[in-house]
């Protein structure tokens, strides 16, 4: 123990603001990553980064305060030096451009940050003044100064991304006035309705919609101006330009809320940032050309010239981005300069590799039921009491993400098609429970099924069940079919491992899974044991059949319809009331569909469905929901 104290007295503060730094390097790097994949390792790992690099800046600055009072000799760093490495915490608590903030509920704290802010300042100073005489005393103020900056930044980026703001923000604005008529008069130019022929039109299309959207934010509403406008401006471009104006539009909302893009692109954030580049710059300048007056260590001073060497490095970095964002080319005037600094911020963006729209969750019910049930290690239930991290590990393992292009067409034109009727209709209210291609059907199980006495998480169970059972006992190839399945998928994923998506959503999903995967092993696992002389190959052959981390070759075809068979014939010969099983009123509503319809109308109904359902939750869930699936890498929801 005394070797171990020995060392850290030596070298505990010396790595210790080192970490800090290595921390605000990783973060520039990694935290832009969340918004373009929703990958649960790479959340977890900036998560982890965020909170470490806050906590070990805090944590140094105490220490440089305690170190402060021991006397100088062979282990303690030198005063001055002590004072001057102080306020590169500072910078490092304000954190780099890239992230703020890592959820919503941050930016609600943003009081505590002031506070936090404050209390820091204080006790820097006072490094300060107790390192009097100071022989590098004015490189010092110049740090305290940027520092200052960089903190206030950070603090005045969340008090700005705070919903509750949002309101205040918005009756400055012209959206808010009786001006939206001239506020989005420039697109109902028929000038201005062909398609889009450059990634910048993309850029500032997306960029005036994310100004308007802020109206949903606030009022949950749409005026009826703001509605045509969108209407005129979607029906007619193709999906690949809404798809990308969309995008655009996400990215802008994630930086508005996660990032510090709102504060520093402003003339006073070009200011603020000009004086802080400055005051690093001069810093280091006299840092340089002072220090080997002064009997500092050896390796204090490699220590020393590390942390300026990462300030102009982040700064510089920081720079760069705000220069070559999207930002910078919707503002710029100038459209040569637009088309320069696109070219450029396109070539080392990560858009070619990782797009908001082009992967989708996947989710199966039956999966999600056999993984519950099978037998794990005693380590992993005791690791899951105490720390909760069941679904967490299980979204890891086993949730699966599908590509998006091949159904991004569909979904723009059936939601186009869904608008057709309502372009002229005044009612601008979010619209209420209207699941009108379920009930334009007057058959008996599919008008029960989207009747208003079944819960909406109800519904998405037995449309869910349903469409597995369609979609392995029909092998007709068509677009309706493929749609079907991946929305049935994602929004079961939606309903069970993000159930705060659907919170505004009537129904107990969380509890109704749970007696569903009960309900399905028993009937589908246990009752097959007592009918069938073998039964591991019935499990292992059940599990094969609804585990597939990718489509199922041709091969397994004939497997899947028997097994589809198999499964219906067992629950149906319960001759269990309506509403009494869920699991029996979607084999119901399967059989339904499969004997009442053709190949291609049965899709299509199912199709309409879907989009029913998926655009019944995106409508009734709340701005904070919405507002927080951006930093998870969005999706189509």
């Amino acid at each position: 123990m005394t070797l171990v104290k020995m060392i850290w007295d030596k070298w505990g503060l010396r790595i210790a603001i080192l970490v800090s730094l290595f921390f605000q390097i990783l973060l520039v790097f990694i935290a832009p990553l969340r918004k373009r994949r929703g990958n649960k390792i790479i959340i977890l790992l900036i998560w982890g980064v965020y909170l470490l690099a806050d906590w070990v800046a805090v944590f140094t600055i105490g220490l440089i305060s305690h170190n402060q009072a021991n006397n100088c000799d062979n282990y303690c760093v030198n005063k001055d030096l002590l004072a001057f490495w102080a306020p590169f915490l500072l910078l490092h608590l304000g954190g780099p451009d890239t992230i703020t903030a890592f959820s919503l509920e941050d930016n609600g704290l943003w009081i505590r940050h002031f506070v936090g802010l404050v209390i820091q300042l204080v006790i820097v100073a006072y490094v300060f003044l107790q390192s009097f005489p100071n022989q590098i005393w004015i490189p010092t103020v110049l740090v305290f100064f940027a520092g200052t900056i960089k903190y206030a930044e950070r603090t005045h980026a969340q008090y700005l991304a705070c919903l509750g703001n949002f309101d205040v923000s918005m009756h400055q604005s012209i959206v808010a006035t009786g001006e939206v008529e001239q506020f989005c008069g420039h697109w109902d130019d028929e000038e201005r309705q062909t398609s889009l022929t450059s990634g910048i039109d993309v850029l500032e299309n997306g960029y005036n919609f994310f100004q308007i959207i802020k109206i949903l934010i606030v009022y949950r509403r749409f005026s009826f101006p703001v509605q045509r406008v969108n209407y005129r401006f979607f029906s007619r471009r193709s999906p690949e330009d809404a798809f990308g104006v969309i995008e655009a539009e996400l990215n802008f909302m994630y930086d508005v809320l996660y990032t510090k893009m709102a504060v520093v692109n402003c003339w006073t954030g070009y200011f603020l940032r000009f004086i802080f580049s400055f005051l690093i710059v001069v810093s280091f300048a006299l840092f340089a050309s002072s220090h080997h007056k002064h009997q500092f260590h050896h390796y204090d001073i490699v220590v020393t010239y590390t942390l300026l060497i990462g300030a102009v490095g982040l700064d510089l970095v920081s720079l760069l981005m705000l220069i070559f964002s999207h930002w910078t080319v919707v503002l710029l005037s100038n459209p040569e300069a637009k088309k320069i600094v696109y070219k450029i911020q396109k070539r080392f963006s990560y858009d070619k590799r990782y797009r908001r729209f082009n992967f989708i969750p996947q989710h199966s019910l039956i999966s999600y039921c056999i993984n519950n049930h099978q037998r794990r290690f005693k380590w992993f239930d005791k690791a899951d009491g105490l720390f909760r991290l069941k679904n967490l590990l299980y979204e890891i393992q086993h949730i699966r993400t599908e590509g998006l292009e091949k159904i991004k067409k569909l979904i723009f034109m059936k939601l186009k098609k869904k608008a057709d009727p309502c372009r002229e209709s005044q009612d601008t209210e979010l619209p209420a429970e209207d699941f009108d291609w379920g009930k334009r059907v007057i058959y008996s199980w599919i008008e029960y099924s989207m009747s208003e006495e079944v819960d909406y998480d109800r519904k998405v169970f037995m449309w869910h069940i349903a469409t597995e059972i369609c979609y392995f006992g029909d092998e007709t190839n068509t677009d309706d079919r493929e749609f079907c399945k991946i929305l049935s998928e994602y929004m079961l994923y939606l309903l069970v491992m993000q159930p705060t998506m659907m919170s505004t959503v009537p129904g107990i999903g969380q509890i109704r899974i749970r007696d569903m995967c009960k309900e399905i092993f028993k009937e589908l696992i246990l009752d097959s044991h007592t009918n069938n002389s073998n039964p591991p190959n019935l499990y292992e052959n059940f599990k094969k059949f609804f585990l597939p981390r990718r489509r199922k070759p041709k091969t397994e075809s004939s497997l899947s319809k028997d097994l589809v068979s198999k499964i219906r014939a067992l629950v149906l010969s319960k001759e269990k009331h309506r509403g009494e099983s869920l699991l029996c009123d979607a084999c119901m509503l399967a059989d339904g569909l499969m004997n009442d319809f053709k190949s291609k109308n049965r899709w299509e109904i199912m199709s309409n469905v879907w989009l029913d359902l998926l655009c019944y939750a995106a409508t009734h869930c709340g701005a904070n929901a919405h507002a927080e699936l951006v930093s998870k890498g969005g999706g189509t929801y």
